[in-house]
């Protein structure tokens, strides 16, 4: 007996049929006969019929840029695949529900789904064994240098020294900073001084930002000492980070 046909996996190869555009738009692609019909069904929902029995695909993207930027994406593949757990399972659950009717303060309750899932996609990939974490990120779930961490976070312009540093995790200064280069991959004066870098080199795009501004925002005394140091770890001059020059 003869199973009837059904629907068949789509080859990887194979030509895209449609165009999502912005928002809500869904067009055939090369299909001279409907050049303006739009699949739009409800919501943010495309396709043949509301009640086609599809896979549901979430797009979402995210502006990034900069500096702060760059050590996360250049820890991630071209494509990271998550397989779900209960807890990703459930969020994309409440995504799907949201997606399918326009109610007041959607947009609102998926920018917060979405930043939720893109956390938590984050972790179950980084928890993975072959991944390589961005420095620093298996540290922030250590008690004690995960405190350090964040106060460097919070305060780059803090005068901060070895023993004081230490005295913020509660330990000698030699088993800090062995601890620390160990979970971090670097000294802590080290990774300080990136972290300023790294800051800096953002803010100096700013709009009016100045070198004697940006300088003070991240820890130095005074222009001349933020610049040598910038030109020491990044190989370029404040000036050329504002340019966007690219580094070296």
């Amino acid at each position: 007996m003869r199973e009837p046909a059904g629907p068949q996996p789509d080859h990887p190869d194979s030509r895209p049929r449609v165009l999502v555009d912005g928002d809500d738009r869904c067009t055939l692609v090369g299909d001279p006969a409907e050049p303006g019909h739009n699949w739009r069904v409800t919501g943010r929902t495309v396709g043949d019929a509301a009640d086609s029995a599809t896979d549901l695909l979430v797009t979402a993207g995210y502006r990034v840029g900069g500096d702060l930027c760059r050590p996360l994406l250049d820890a991630l593949p071209p494509i990271a695949i998550v397989r779900p757990d209960p807890g990703l399972s459930a969020l994309l659950d409440l995504i799907a529900a949201e997606v399918e009717h326009d109610e007041p303060g959607r947009q609102v309750v998926l920018d917060r789904f979405l930043d939720l899932l893109l956390v938590r996609a984050l972790r179950a990939w980084f928890a993975h064994p072959d991944a390589t974490p961005p420095p620093g990120y298996r540290a922030l779930a250590d008690p004690d240098m995960g405190h350090v961490l964040r106060r460097l976070h919070e305060e780059p312009a803090r005068p901060w020294t070895v023993a004081s540093l230490a005295d913020e995790a509660g330990m000698s200064r030699t088993a800090f900073a062995r601890g620390f280069s160990a979970l971090v991959g670097r000294p802590p004066l080290a990774y300080l001084t990136d972290w300023r870098m790294t800051l800096a080199a953002d803010r100096l795009r700013g709009p009016g930002a100045t070198v004697a501004a940006v300088a003070k925002e991240v820890g130095y005394a005074d222009g001349f000492a933020f610049s040598a140091a910038v030109k020491r770890v990044r190989g370029i001059s404040p000036s050329a980070h504002r340019a966007g020059t690219p580094r070296p």
